[in-house]
């Protein structure tokens, strides 16, 4: 003896059930997606990082050999304009000093090498 809503019910149940079921298979489906997605953009953005760091790297080692560029292009004109300074510089490398000059030496300590 079967109620007549019964079956109604039932089929309503199992409708519901599959509701579910698909609804929970778009959402995996969807993730599948994303993490398809995520994986294939993963590694460009990770490459992207490393260059964008050494491109700042070697900014900064372009800054520095400017500033040395500049130092010793300073140097270079001093002594071909400026005989003080080129007599000061040749007796300060052959440890020479005038009579009754005193000489007193400042001498940073050595800083860490680079390559």
């Amino acid at each position: 003896m079967d109620h007549p809503g019964y079956g109604d019910f039932r089929a309503r149940r199992e409708a519901t059930v599959w509701q579910r079921l698909n609804s929970i298979l778009r959402v995996l489906l969807v993730l599948a997606i994303v993490l398809v997605i995520v994986s294939l953009f993963l590694p460009q953005a990770k490459r992207l990082s490393q260059s964008r760091t050494e491109i700042e790297n070697l900014q900064t080692q372009v800054n520095e050999q400017k500033i040395l560029l500049a130092r010793q292009t300073r140097e270079v004109n001093l002594l071909k304009t400026d005989p003080s300074y080129l007599e000061t510089m040749a007796r300060d490398r052959l440890d020479l000093m005038k009579e009754g000059e005193t000489i007193f030496r400042l001498e940073q300590p050595p800083g860490p090498k680079r390559n």
